[in-house]
């Protein structure tokens, strides 16, 4: 549906991590005027509604993901199924009844278990600022054997991780540049870049607000079922130590990362 300029405007003003959700409901509510433009009115009207019955509008968890799926030429894995599998957790566990035993007053968005998943490390979706984050990585390994020399790889790598020996033994991996973002394995052309390992990344404890903090990465690249363990894992420590819906940072600051000892020794 065509916007206005005024209304789009108004638009681009309202929190990035609720304006999609925002523009179906102006749209929605410019249909019901039956118009065939979105103008400033319909904004208005939408805000008010909103800001009465936010609690209505609270669901309990939040799982997003970014446009991948629809095409993304950065897109390290192919889907999975992990935002749905998440989102079927975080379901069963009824958050929203979670929050309103817990929160004192009425229940706001900010209150929501968020989770974030991206396709790649640009992170479009934002997981460093949610409370459970997952990027997409393939980590490289060369094999020297293969390698030519050609700098393919080294051209395609926007990190400078990948630099070619001067004693001409071909190509090098600097590890603690590498984000695992999967590019100089589709660029060499003589195989030589070979996957490692692939998965997620995982960040934990990312929130905006009064006191913004981004999350903080567990080491190692976890895979799909090793993702949904790490999620349930702090799922059953979210509600066993939240006080009065707070964030899942704020219970990470106090009880530290322990809990997931386990998982992350294997």
């Amino acid at each position: 549906m065509k916007w206005t300029k005024q209304a789009e405007e108004a638009l681009s003003r309202v929190p990035f991590f609720v304006r999609r959700r925002v523009r179906k409901r102006v749209e929605a509510e410019a249909t019901r005027a039956n118009a065939v433009e979105v103008t400033l009115d319909h904004v208005h009207t939408c805000r008010r509604r909103f800001l009465e019955n936010m609690e209505d509008e609270v669901q309990g968890h939040r799982v997003e993901a970014c446009f991948g799926s629809s095409g993304c030429p950065n897109r390290v894995l192919t889907d999975d199924g992990l935002a749905r599998e998440i989102e079927k957790m975080l379901e069963g566990k009824r958050l929203k009844n979670f929050l309103k035993a817990r929160v004192p007053g009425p229940l706001k968005l900010h209150h929501e278990l968020r989770v974030s998943i991206s396709d790649c490390p640009n992170a479009c979706s934002r997981p460093q600022i949610v409370d459970l984050g997952m990027i997409a990585a393939v980590r490289p390994r060369i094999n020297p054997k293969l390698c030519t020399g050609c700098a393919a790889c080294v051209a395609k790598c926007k990190e400078s991780a990948i630099s070619l020996s001067d004693e001409g033994h071909g190509a090098t991996l600097n590890a603690s540049r590498c984000v695992s973002c999967g590019q100089c394995i589709r660029a060499c052309p003589a195989a030589a870049l070979e996957i490692d390992a692939q998965g997620y990344r995982v960040l934990l404890g990312g929130k905006l607000g009064r006191h913004p903090q981004l999350a903080s990465e567990l080491p190692g690249i976890y895979s799909k079922e090793e993702a949904l363990e790490i999620v349930g894992e702090c799922l059953e420590h979210y509600l066993r130590k939240n006080v009065e819906g707070e964030r899942f940072g704020e219970i990470l600051k106090r009880t530290g990362f322990g809990f997931l000892d386990e998982i992350r020794n294997g």
